[in-house]
């Protein structure tokens, strides 16, 4: 499978919706990726995470993730992993479809590109 849409590297995003808890669109969580040679990696922090990291691959415009994150509210130390399916949106940037799972649910949460 070959990807279509282009590298995610120095690519910035900013969350906009998520079965997990509620986006504030004045302060979403805002996610810096970085990507070479079919790995992914990078950092967020945001309105409900003081700061996570993430780590895993990408193949085609479909990229797979393990993460961990500080929560805001209490202090506690989330893990897991998901995949995102990778979008065009209407205005030509990459959205992020993230499907995993959290509280031994699955969640979905969309991320779309920050324009530079």
């Amino acid at each position: 499978m070959t990807a279509t849409l282009p590298s995610l590297d120095g690519r910035r995003f900013r969350m906009v919706s998520s079965t997990t808890s509620a986006v504030d669109p004045e302060a979403p969580s805002i996610f810096e990726y970085f990507e070479r040679d079919g790995a992914i990696w990078g950092g967020y922090e945001g309105d409900t995470v003081t700061f996570g990291k993430f780590v895993g691959t990408r193949t085609a415009d479909k990229i797979w993730v393990s993460f961990v994150h500080v929560l805001v509210a209490d202090g506690t130390v989330v893990t897991g992993d998901g995949e995102s399916d990778l979008e065009l949106t209407e205005a030509g940037g990459i959205r992020l479809v993230e499907h995993y799972e959290m509280h031994g649910a699955p969640q979905l949460s969309v991320c779309e590109e920050i324009s530079a």
